[in-house]
């Protein structure tokens, strides 16, 4: 019994295959594990991600959309250069403002009641677009879609993370961005074929299918027994985990903790380390994946393929959407075994190297050339965010590669790390109690830094030139490694519990 008991007590600290490296006897929660069925695991988040996919499908459409509606006969929907602009970037704005309100709403009215809820926005959303008489109503449409992209941006890593076990739940963690970039490739390709009315036609239906596919899903267990209801929570469980696991097991363990945590968020509670030393990560995480520079990578994708005299700049940039897509499928596969910490390292390096060589291209180009004018690149992107003029000259043919090369890596290094990775940790890091709102705070990180790098990118590009700019980029890359390093803790193969056991310096029994 004294192996075992110490085993034990490496499986709290470590996970489970220390504890089974240790002392060669299995743990309870490996024995537990074996007896579970994951299928209708499995389809409760299918189920869930269709928000991710609406959320995506919100951010490409304007691609294709907003050259519909500059050249549209219709003069009540046509759009100019500054109309544009605010087409484009009003989402972030309904996107702050619904990752505020769904802290609040996930700790009322529930995990699955606030899925279905915010599936609302976007059907509503999307149908003013698509019956759009005047430029307004296009404008009321984008921002309930973006409210509704905020909402589901805290909402369904929240679900999964408290529906999922430790050994699935990176992998399901991570179908949520494999969902928003596949909603984004989606757009893309659709609008290809579609005109930008029977595009948001198009859009409205996975938040429909959401809507009733939640009908007959489960709410989650922690949320279930953080509010008494341990009946409801034993069926939720034996949903999710087949009916050959003895779920009571994993709801006392549950119901334990939550008894530790107590009910309900206070102020007060933010002294405590269990709750300030997550809410610094995850706020930190959420910061540094926007200062890795990906917006306005992505700001200058159909410019680099213009440039690169690459004919065909829509399949380019469905080419990039492929790319995000193939790339974090693949850190989906893999996170559960490789970890995170593992997979921020590896995509921080690939970025601050990718973002650092664009700078070259950059200085060799665009900022040697300052006097040339004519240049295609970043012509777009100015006048997309209310600016004339260019960016400078335009590359040699030479050394367009060293750009669409360079684009690539950066692409693929953060699908497999920065891209999924802080929403997963954001997810499995906090205690239930403040679940909700340290939740808001990270969304509300992400989406402002988002519109503030967005506002003032322009800035930077005028004090800083093209190359100094992406050079700070890359500076921002190796202090995410840094940061990572130092002090973002690997949650793989570990449970919620005995990952916020770890923050209070305790152990789980």
């Amino acid at each position: 019994m004294d192996v075992q008991d110490e085993g034990r007590r490496l499986l709290d600290a470590e996970g489970s295959e220390d504890y089974e490296a240790a002392t060669g006897v299995r743990s309870e929660q490996d024995i537990y594990l074996d007896k579970v069925r994951n299928s209708k695991l499995y389809l409760a988040a299918f189920v869930s991600v269709l928000g991710p996919m609406s959320f995506g499908f919100v951010l490409g459409y304007s691609s294709p959309a907003i050259p519909d509606l500059i050249q549209t006969t219709d003069s009540r929907v046509r759009l100019d250069d500054n109309q544009a602009s605010w087409f484009g970037s009003i989402v972030t704005i309904g996107a702050a403002v619904g990752g505020l309100l769904g802290g609040w709403l996930v700790e009322k009215i529930g995990r699955k009641l606030s899925l279905m809820f915010c599936s609302l926005p976007f059907v509503f959303g999307f149908t003013i677009i698509a019956a759009a008489q005047n430029v307004w109503m296009l404008y009321v449409g984008r921002t309930l879609t973006g409210f509704a992209s905020g909402l589901t941006s805290l909402v369904v890593p929240v679900y999964i993370s408290e529906m999922a076990h430790e050994r699935v739940r990176g992998t399901l963690g991570s179908c949520v961005q494999l969902m928003v970039v596949t909603g984004i490739c989606g757009a893309y390709v659709a609008g290809a074929f579609l005109d930008w009315r029977w595009l948001a036609v198009c859009g409205s239906l996975p938040p429909t299918l959401l809507i009733v596919g939640m009908c007959f899903m489960p709410e989650t267990p922690r949320y279930l027994l953080s509010h008494g209801k341990r009946r409801e929570a034993e069926e939720a469980l034996r949903f999710l985990r087949g009916p050959d696991a003895p779920v009571q097991w994993e709801c006392a363990r549950i119901e334990e903790a939550c008894d530790q945590q107590g009910a309900g968020f206070r102020v007060s509670d933010l002294r405590e380390p269990g709750v300030y030393k997550p809410l610094a990560i995850g706020v930190l995480l959420m910061f540094f994946q926007q200062a890795t520079g990906i917006n306005a990578i992505m700001f200058y994708a159909e410019n680099i393929f213009e440039d690169a005299h690459f004919d065909n700049r829509a399949l380019g940039t469905v080419s990039v959407g492929l790319t995000q897509v193939f790339f974090t499928g693949i850190a989906a596969l893999i996170m559960d075994r490789a970890g995170r910490k593992v997979l921020l390292c590896i995509s921080g390096v690939a970025m601050a190297i990718s973002v650092t060589v664009f700078g070259v291209f950059f200085y060799l180009t665009t900022d040697q050339h300052n006097n040339t004018t004519g240049s295609t690149m970043g012509l777009e992107v100015k006048r997309s965010l209310g600016f004339e003029g260019s960016l400078g000259a335009e590359p040699p043919v030479d050394l367009a590669w060293l750009a669409l090369t360079s684009m690539g890596v950066f692409i693929a290094g953060f699908a497999l790390g920065w891209g999924p990775i802080p929403w997963l940790v954001m997810s499995e890091i906090f205690p239930s109690k403040v679940r909700g709102f340290a939740s808001a705070a990270c969304v509300l990180t992400n989406w402002g830094n988002a519109f503030i790098i967005t506002k003032f990118f322009q800035d930077l590009l005028d004090l800083l030139t093209n190359a100094g700019t992406f050079w700070l980029f890359a500076c921002m890359c190796v202090v995410n490694v840094v940061f990572t390093i130092a002090f973002v803790p690997e949650t793989k193969g570990k449970t919620l519990e005995q990952i916020q056991d770890n923050f209070r310096g305790t152990r789980a029994q």
